[in-house]
């Protein structure tokens, strides 16, 4: 009898070790790839170019870091408002797109450690420059739904003082507007905006950021294998130069 229930036990163990397990490396692996969620809008980390290609600074580092895991990267974009839905969904595989950790993101996802500092900044047409975050008082300001400026300005209490806050899909669409005299600023990633105003130069940029923030890639809870073995292949990166041959190619030195 004690024969028997030792060998239930064993059983039952094996069975809950199993079923408890993290297969998220050996799935990726099995499959051949891993699936980017991205907001291909969000230039330089991960756009359309000129040819319908998505290319970007972490475009090449996820790139990078699949060869090096022995897979390909496949790029879906998705709505930026939705897209840790999309994770959990299993839609997508990992979100690797200039997203901020913030605590509300690590309650619903697990990220790798900081890869990327940034920071949320102003931006407005020149010849009514915007500079500080008190100036915002009275005017009508443009942001992504569901972005990090979303956050910063909800939290700062020149949200009570603004005219209007109009939320859009896109930050290409709130620059665009404010372009076109429809805002009279924007909040967004400066990488992004500073990116967006390089091809054209029709607009300034505060010197006081909102925010300083820290971009991470973001997996699902249950995932650790896979986030640790993508760690390790940022971290190899760095120290064998790629990561910094790759800043340099989109940010110059």
């Amino acid at each position: 009898m004690k024969k028997i229930l030792a060998i239930i036990m064993m059983v039952l163990g094996v069975f809950t070790s199993s079923f408890g397990a993290d297969n998220s490396l050996k799935d990726i692996q099995k499959k051949g790839k891993m699936i980017v969620g991205l907001d291909a809008t969000f230039a330089p980390m991960g756009f359309r170019d000129e040819a319908g290609n998505i290319v970007g600074f972490d475009i090449d580092l996820a790139n990078e870091v699949a060869k090096r895991l022995g897979v390909t990267a496949e790029f879906k974009p998705c709505e930026w408002d939705g897209i840790l839905f999309d994770l959990k969904g299993k839609k997508i595989d990992m979100v690797w797109n200039g997203m901020t950790i913030t605590e509300a993101r690590e309650k619903q996802a697990l990220f790798s450690e900081p890869y990327f500092e940034d920071g949320q900044m102003i931006f407005s047409r020149k010849e009514n420059k915007i500079d500080k975050v008190a100036e915002l008082e009275g005017k009508v300001v443009g942001l992504q739904l569901g972005s990090s400026a979303d956050v910063a300005v909800a939290k700062n209490p020149i949200s009570q003082k603004t005219k209007e806050i109009k939320k859009y899909a896109t930050n290409v669409e709130a620059l665009m507007d404010l372009e076109a005299g429809r805002l009279d600023a924007v909040v967004v990633d400066a990488v992004n905006g500073k990116y967006y105003n390089s091809k054209k130069n029709a607009l300034a940029y505060s010197t006081e950021s909102l925010t300083t923030e820290y971009y991470g890639v973001a997996f699902r809870k249950s995932d650790k294998e896979f986030r640790n073995e993508v760690q390790k292949a940022l971290d190899e990166m760095k120290k064998d130069g790629t990561y910094d041959k790759i800043v340099s190619k989109w940010f110059g030195e």
